[in-house]
């Protein structure tokens, strides 16, 4: 399984959108300052994440949350937990 993720800073409030083979891992990574992209905006918290079979379906996934269509569908979807 691969999954897609977005991850909430709690320093800036911003989310990072990506996509992994061990979520776990990597949201432990992202955590420990060990994700370049990320590193300065520790501590995250997991928020949303999705199961693909396949690795190009997540790629994909990822790539339309990271649009504008893909950030409104999340702003919608937790709705209620962002507030």
């Amino acid at each position: 399984m691969y999954y897609v993720y977005v991850l909430k800073s709690l320093k800036d409030g911003n989310f990072y959108k990506g996509h992994t083979k061990d979520l776990k891992k990597r949201f432990e990574d992202h955590n420990k300052g060990k994700v370049e992209s990320t590193k300065l905006r520790i501590p995250f918290e997991l928020i949303y994440y999705e199961a693909c079979r396949n690795e190009e379906d997540a790629l994909h996934r990822e790539k339309y949350l990271k649009s504008t269509y893909g950030h409104r569908y999340i702003k919608n979807r937790l709705k209620n937990d962002l507030i």
